[in-house]
């Protein structure tokens, strides 16, 4: 191909897998098993199959390096190039598996403990970040919500029909996200608020309610109802 405009586009992704799971008693939650596989293993095995991801960057925490290393290689993951002992923080670590991709035109960033991640989902945001720069996966909020004083009083509540709660994946232009990681200076729990932080619109598009986190030993009963009714199987 003699254009650039020609050139295939390059997608890498980092899966962040490196928190304390501190709200799940002590058990590191991206190892726990879940329909009889790793938790981490549903996510890496969807960003693998994925035919637009050619390499995959995983950022766990420092003693679940090892860990993380038997398990790809026992399930051949070849598109993971990567695996890291994640930073202090969440955007240190997704900033970490970043720098361990290679020349890559899109990133997806995705939690590793959202295993319910699909194709279809993947695809969506590679689409939305290609035409718009920056995309984040979200689902329209459906409880009343409510917003608390210092006393726990309800101060107002939040008309919801333009709330939305976001997710991963979300996916960005490599220059854009490396940009947003250079100029954060406040922590940011997610990498499209750090994109928004730096004044860069990022596009919403509709994720999947089974695209749940697990982050506490409730969430993982709900998973394994979701799992063993294989109501994630396609996403949206």
């Amino acid at each position: 191909m003699n254009s650039d405009s020609a050139k295939p586009v390059r997608v890498g992704a980092v899966v962040v897998a490196a928190g304390e799971s501190r709200r799940m008693g002590g058990i590191d939650k991206i190892f726990y098993p879940l329909g009889g596989k790793p938790l981490i293993w549903h996510s890496l095995a969807a960003l693998d199959s994925h035919p637009q991801v050619d390499e995959i960057a995983l950022v766990v925490s420092g003693s679940g390096v090892e860990r993380a290393d038997a398990l790809v290689a026992a399930n051949e993951f070849a598109c993971v190039k990567a695996i890291c002992a994640g930073g202090a923080r969440r955007q240190d670590s997704a900033r970490i598996g970043v720098e361990r991709l290679g020349d890559c035109d899109l990133i997806i960033v995705h939690d590793g403990a959202r295993p319910f991640v699909s194709d279809a989902l993947v695809s969506k945001g590679i689409a939305a970040a290609m035409e718009s720069g920056a995309a984040c996966a979200a689902v329209p909020v459906k409880d009343t919500t409510k917003l608390a004083d210092c006393r726990d009083f309800v101060a107002r509540t939040i008309p919801r029909e333009r709330l939305w709660a976001a997710q991963t994946p979300q996916v960005f232009k490599r220059a854009l996200l490396a940009e947003a990681h250079r100029r954060a200076l406040a922590d940011a729990t997610d990498d499209a608020s750090m994109v928004e932080a730096i004044g860069y619109p990022v596009r919403l598009y509709m994720g999947s309610y089974y695209n749940i986190k697990i982050t506490t030993p409730e969430d993982l009963t709900l998973a394994e109802a979701i799992l063993g009714a294989g109501a994630a199987q396609g996403g949206q």
